[in-house]
């Protein structure tokens, strides 16, 4: 009989604007359901009840190394204007050992809100790492 085993989460790519991007880490794939509370004045139960509200969705964060002369994410953020921002949809896969995608994250309409350069440490012996913070409208999650 064969056993199964739970993905492994060090395996996966993300695709951006036809590219794709390799990242160390990806973080934030997260969907909340607000609830709505009601009471009616009148009821005999003294609580409220709950119900499903509007989705909350998590800031995306992705970090990678940096490389000389790429400052794509700079560039992106630089692309804000008074109320205009270049929206990207964005596709997180985590894939197997054929590299075949096993979960599927599409993220809609999304857009920097924070570029954050690498930590600098004289005494450091490790690869600068950079990260940018992404603001959307929504994750979708498919199992290929």
């Amino acid at each position: 009989m064969a056993t199964t085993y739970p993905n492994l989460v060090f395996h996966f790519q993300v695709e951006w604007g036809g590219t794709r991007i390799g990242f160390t880490e990806v973080s934030g794939l997260t969907t909340e359901l607000q609830p709505v509370e009601y009471r009616e004045g009148s009821s005999l139960n003294y609580n409220v009840t709950k119900q499903p509200g509007m989705p909350k969705f998590g800031d995306i964060s992705l970090k990678r190394g940096t490389f000389s002369k790429d400052n794509e994410f700079f560039q992106w953020l630089n692309t804000v204007q008074l109320n205009k921002i270049e929206r990207r949809d964005i596709t997180i896969s985590l894939l197997n050992e054929n590299h075949e995608p096993v979960m599927v994250w599409k993220i809609s309409n999304a857009w920097p809100s924070k570029v954050e350069g690498p930590s600098l440490k004289s005494t450091g012996n490790e690869v600068a790492i950079e990260s940018i913070t992404l603001v959307h409208e929504g994750i979708t999650f498919a199992a290929p």
